[in-house]
């Protein structure tokens, strides 16, 4: 369930992202704060089963590089193998990231505490 959090979490970032570019009415600037909160929410209920370093890699990277593609796809940015090439890097990264984690941190109540020795 952790992954799905870090998914729901880079999904909701999208919109975040192109809310603080393109709002400009009131309902479309509080749309933009509720998605900004519902992102940090997951990203904090990913860290209570996985290490906040490989969500927050995951999350930046994987929402950086759908965030990227939209901007070629949908709102005309320069497009460019060099940038596709780099975008295929993170994807990679954020593959080998989600591989090589173990989906489990160690509960702080699950360790010996210095009072207790």
């Amino acid at each position: 369930m952790a992954w799905t959090y870090v998914l729901f979490a880079a999904i909701v970032e999208v919109f975040w992202v192109i809310g603080l570019r393109y709002s400009e009415t009131l309902p479309e600037w509080l749309g933009t704060t509720v998605a900004i909160i519902l992102s940090f929410f997951f990203i904090i209920k990913a860290c209570e089963k996985l290490p906040s370093g490989t969500v927050y890699a995951v999350f930046t990277g994987s929402g950086a590089a759908v965030i990227v593609l939209i901007d070629f796809l949908f709102f005309g940015a320069d497009f460019s193998l060099s940038k596709v090439f780099f975008i295929a890097l993170i994807i990679v990264g954020v593959v080998g990231i989600k591989i090589t984690t173990d989906g489990q941190v160690e509960s702080k109540t699950n360790t010996p505490s210095a009072e207790g020795k």
